[in-house]
């Protein structure tokens, strides 16, 4: 089987979006298949295709949210390209940009595209609008939503039940919906696959002690990922002990307000911004933690927490849908729904080293449910339906044309 992902975001930018479409192109191409990745050349405005990976970018324009960038001019050289791959399907990873382009070159080629909904979008008009026309800006993300993941797609799948009943009952979609947890390469976290890692110089690095208890978040930094609580709550925690400290590893356009924020409330000797870091160093800063934790509710499936559970920490996460079916209280973690609760789970680790043990124990084991190679073959049956659903479209298709020229005669 051929098949062409298309996504605005891949290495060597980084998110959630990123990771899921890495390590799906990895674990297909493992089980056999032919994978080649449609993406957004970052560098420039040249077209460049590195043959060696299968990998295709076309020029973007940057849009100002993040490092985004969206493109919408396709030569005939890209078409013939992509033509010559053969594609048996397509699986489109955005509604926008190269999502736009996938569904024109779906739809002129017949080929059947199955679509992933990643991005809760409702959480970030406020990127657009800036607080302007909320409701009204919300409408139209439902508009478009529908229109991008009903009209233009051979099948729909998210990755949690939070994304399903968004779809069937806020937007009443009345087709089929493939729930499809992402995974992971759960490998990549397990601390003996890092032989030359130095978990007390590379703290000592950071600027923390051999016996600190790092809580940690990762993620863009930016207002829908509910920092703000994470910090809040660290003058509570420093309270219980000067050994409690926050890392935050990520970038975003609210990185230097958060840093004033912790400095303005006397936090910032407890709280290390660690920035931006490459995807291949990821790993190190999981497994120098004690516990992960996050506040977060626009996540569509929350793919950190799954990795913080492959490196065998303990997650402390907001009760939300996307985290409810991972986290289980006593179990893996705990899920919180105040300051107080997140700060008395916190302490409770903190303080119980037999608890520790065991939560990390049963953190590792309960991310085998994600790896990559389950995902990769659920999805491929996903593909296997779209073909066979474009199939008897087609014949439907030729049997009504043969009909209706039948009956003219």
């Amino acid at each position: 089987m051929n098949i062409g992902i298309f996504t605005d975001t891949y290495v060597p930018y980084i998110n959630g979006v990123t990771t899921s479409v890495l390590m799906l192109k990895n674990a297909l191409e493992k089980l056999g298949y032919n994978v080649y990745v449609v993406t957004v050349n970052n560098e420039n405005l040249h077209y460049k295709y590195e043959e060696e990976e299968k990998v295709l970018r076309l020029p973007g324009i940057p849009i100002g949210i993040y490092d985004y960038r969206l493109t919408s001019i396709y030569p005939i050289e890209v078409i013939k390209l992509i033509k010559s791959w053969n594609l048996d399907v397509i699986h489109c990873q955005t509604e926008f940009g190269v999502g736009t382009f996938a569904r024109i070159f779906a739809k002129q080629f017949n080929i059947p595209l199955v679509h992933t909904y990643h991005t809760m979008y409702e959480d970030y008009v406020h990127y657009i609008t800036k607080g302007y026309f909320k409701n009204s800006s919300k409408k139209i993300v439902e508009y478009l939503t529908k229109f991008y993941c009903d009209k233009t797609c051979t099948e729909l799948v998210v990755p949690t039940r939070k994304t399903y009943e968004l779809f069937k009952d806020k937007y009443k979609y009345d087709r089929e919906v493939y729930i499809v947890p992402t995974g992971i390469e759960i490998d990549r976290f397990y601390e003996e696959n890092h032989k030359g890692f130095n978990k007390d110089k590379m703290r000592k690095e950071l600027g923390f002690n051999k016996d600190d208890f790092i809580i940690l978040f990762v993620g863009r930094i930016a207002q829908e990922k509910n920092i703000n609580l994470l910090l809040d709550s660290m003058k509570a925690l420093q309270k219980e002990s000067k050994k409690i400290k926050l890392l935050i590893v990520g970038d975003g356009p609210d990185l230097p307000g958060y840093k004033e924020y912790a400095k303005k409330n006397k936090i910032d000797d407890s709280v290390i911004f660690a920035g931006k870091i490459p995807w291949v160093n990821v790993p190190e800063y999981y497994l120098l933690s004690d516990v992960f934790a996050t506040a977060s509710t626009s996540e569509t499936q929350g793919l950190t927490v799954i990795e913080g559970l492959a490196a065998s920490l303990p997650v402390v996460c907001i009760n939300d849908e996307s985290f409810n079916t991972t986290i289980m209280n006593d179990y893996n973690g705990y899920i919180f729904n105040t300051n107080k609760e997140y700060e008395k789970y916190i302490i409770k680790i903190f303080n119980d080293k037999k608890l520790q043990k065991k939560l990390r124990e049963q953190a590792r084991r309960s991310s085998e449910q994600y790896s990559s190679k389950y995902f990769a073959e659920r999805i491929v049956d996903v593909y296997k339906k779209a073909i066979e659903h474009k199939k008897k479209k087609k014949g439907f298709f030729l049997f009504n044309l043969f009909k209706r020229k039948k009956d003219k005669e």
